[in-house]
């Protein structure tokens, strides 16, 4: 057991799985392949249809082996195989708590149907009585709050939706991106991870591919392991680890922002969707926002206060590191037309 702590296995998860003796694992994050003909690199991604389902049901069963009681299961996938996931879960004894839809801009295009733009995450668990949900953790800014500031709201904000669209997919163009085919953005696990385990919990990705989810989970000071067939991709996942940078441990008193708190703070108002216009403006919403993103990266000592925080969300929207809200898109200057003017009738066109 103790191999697999803070480790990148290399290895098939059923073989790795099988043989663990006894359950570890408090939360599982599977992304598996979808089995829509992506180029891994040591994977086929197209398969038969019912040999995928079959595969679906066994690599689920070995998770579910190493998953503890009060553990929780989460599954990205695409639409070819959702029903396939339920299925094998429902005959696994699994209960489903949340069917969460990760939308996304920017879709895959299409020809002859519309464009592909969500990712199904199907939430369940062993008990449906008795399982890990820190629903502090992931509360947002409620629109009592922003609109209102009816005091009837909870001080604590709202549950998210169970329709993500606070999160972009991971383009080519962002730090975190790897060359891995299909790249799960920090911030979704983030949530997952925060939501469904506590800080030292230990937490399972079968797939571990580019290794996001360790990369998150050491961040966020949980125990890891990940698991994946190719060479390459495991030692790009070691790669990573060594190189993050986490939250500072609960209590310490460290000074000045990181690359990791700058994310967190970027995770934070895009779950929120308050634009920085209206953080500057509303006190109340800035205290609200200021508290959270406190309590987020655990600055018990010494916190960050409110115009700081504001400063440097300004700061990060006017180098381009925060971008726009979903639906609150920052007002940009007319372009100068270079389109030459069609002349009237009778009229003589000059160069």
């Amino acid at each position: 057991m103790e191999g697999l702590r803070n480790e990148i296995k290399l290895g098939d998860c059923i073989e790795v799985l099988s043989k663990i003796g006894e359950p570890f694992a408090d939360l599982i994050l599977a992304d598996p392949p979808f089995n829509i003909g992506y180029k891994y690199d040591k994977y086929h991604d197209k398969v038969d249809k019912k040999n995928f389902a079959a595969w679906t049901k066994d690599w689920m069963a070995a998770c579910n082996l190493v998953l503890k009681p009060q553990g929780s299961f989460y599954i990205a996938i695409g639409d070819e195989h959702v029903a396939d996931v339920k299925v094998a879960a429902d005959e696994l004894g699994l209960e489903m708590r949340n069917w969460i839809i990760w939308h996304y801009a920017f879709g895959q295009q299409m020809k002859n149907k519309f464009a592909r733009s969500h990712t199904h995450i199907l939430y369940f668990v062993k008990d449906k009585s008795d399982f890990i949900f820190n629903d502090d953790s992931v509360r947002v800014i409620s629109d009592r709050q922003k609109k209102y500031q009816d005091k009837r709201a909870n001080p604590e904000g709202k549950m998210p939706d169970d329709v993500w669209d606070e999160y972009p997919r991971v383009c080519g163009t962002f730090k975190e991106r790897t060359g891995f085919p299909c790249q799960m953005p920090e911030s979704i696990l983030a949530r997952i991870i925060r939501v469904s385990s506590n800080k030292e919990n230990w937490v399972l990705d079968p797939f571990s591919g580019s290794g996001t989810t360790a990369v998150t989970a050491h961040k966020l000071n949980r125990v890891y392991t990940g698991i994946d067939i190719s060479e390459e991709y495991v030692k790009e996942a070691e790669r990573r680890i060594r190189e993050c940078k986490g939250l500072p441990i609960e209590g310490e008193s460290k000074q000045g922002w990181n690359e990791h708190l700058e994310a967190e703070l970027k995770w934070l108002y895009h779950e929120n969707k308050v634009p920085t216009e209206q953080l500057d403006a509303d006190s109340f919403l800035l205290t609200l926002f200021s508290e959270k993103f406190n309590t987020r990266v655990r600055k018990t000592r010494n916190p960050f206060q409110p115009r700081e925080i504001r400063d440097r969300l300004i700061q990060m929207r006017k180098s381009a590191k925060l971008g726009p809200l979903r639906g609150h898109s920052i007002p940009r200057k007319p372009r100068k037309s270079h389109t030459r003017r069609k002349p009237l009738e009778n009229e003589v066109a000059t160069k």
